[in-house]
């Protein structure tokens, strides 16, 4: 018997079709991405790059090289390479890796400043992520980054450029991203402070509850009746561990408990290592502090420096 579908049945059926095909998406991007941090993706090529000045000025190149070849076979032919200086090192890197740039085709002009932010979304703006090895944790949905040497999402950043892409009317983008936020929620527990393995350790100040705010702004309340779940399993990040805090003074990840029994979050970090993206920064910064606070570890201030980056002030006012 043929079948009359009205419009609206075939635009439910439409509808339906498309949310499959996303969450085929979602799916694949998770089945695919390596989540594994670039010291224990690389290995030995790692601590040699990222302990040589020679090689690249900026410690954030190494640890967002994408792949040229699958990386277990990379670091078997590193680990048989014989001549292990520089230009040979440099050499290697060039055949197995896409080494990242900063440059691009976008100039400035003499344009307000109103046409000149506009004109810089569709520059910063990056499509949705294919599952691809590497340091980069792909997302299903288009996203602003900050640019330059910063190739990724940031956490609290994305607030304020959203704040830039309500005015200009990018509503589209606005909810990609907080859906990408959403994902990221989902599938980690909370939002890294970007997303690229190196930065799961970490968060950002907590943002994504302003980003809601600004998605209601343009949509309405019922918004947050959508986004509830990931605004719940995001402050059960903040707060795990704060139910354990039976004594004053005492802490745990990112809480406190004061002496008047009350709980403050604090800025913290899984990991007491130097981070990937700044290695020998962080080393040469616990070399200073150990010569003049002999007491200190340099766990102690590996995790300081962590916890600094997730407050997002990055050691400059």
């Amino acid at each position: 018997m043929k079948k009359n579908y009205s419009y609206r049945s075939l635009f439910g059926i439409i509808f339906l079709f498309l949310v499959s095909c996303a969450q085929v998406k979602e799916a694949s991007l998770e089945r695919k991405v390596q989540i594994l941090p670039p010291e224990e993706l690389y290995g030995e090529l790692f601590y040699d790059v990222q302990s040589n000045e020679e090689l690249f000025p900026d410690s954030k190149t190494f640890v967002d090289v994408v792949p040229l070849y699958d990386v277990q076979e990379i670091r078997q032919r590193y680990a048989a390479l014989e001549n292990k200086t520089t230009p040979f090192q440099l050499d290697f890197l060039e055949e197995h890796f896409a080494i990242p740039s900063t440059q691009n085709n976008f100039q400035t002009d003499s344009a307000s400043i109103q046409k000149h932010i506009a004109y810089l979304w569709d520059v910063l703006k990056r499509p949705a992520d294919e599952a691809i090895s590497g340091t980069l944790i792909p997302l299903p949905n288009p996203y602003i980054v900050p640019g330059g040497r910063f190739r990724e999402i940031y956490y609290w950043d994305s607030y304020f450029s959203m704040l830039g892409l309500q005015e200009d009317g990018e509503y589209g983008t606005i909810e990609n991203m907080v859906d990408n936020f959403s994902y990221l929620i989902k599938n980690y527990g909370f939002i890294p402070n970007g997303n690229r393995t190196y930065y799961l350790g970490r968060s950002q100040p907590p943002f994504y509850a302003k980003m809601v705010e600004v998605l209601a702004e343009i949509e309405g309340d019922d918004i947050y009746e959508k986004y509830l779940p990931y605004l719940e399993k995001e402050y059960q990040f903040w707060m795990d561990g704060a139910e354990e805090l039976s004594e004053i003074n005492s802490a745990d990840k990112r809480v406190v408990r004061l002496p008047g029994g009350e709980i403050l979050n604090r800025y913290w970090d899984n990991y007491a290592t130097p981070r990937p993206e700044s290695y020998r920064e962080d080393v040469k910064t616990a070399d200073k502090a150990l010569e003049m606070f002999p007491g200190k570890s340099r766990e102690e201030v590996y995790r300081n420096l962590r916890a600094g980056a997730e407050s997002g002030w990055d050691f400059s006012s």
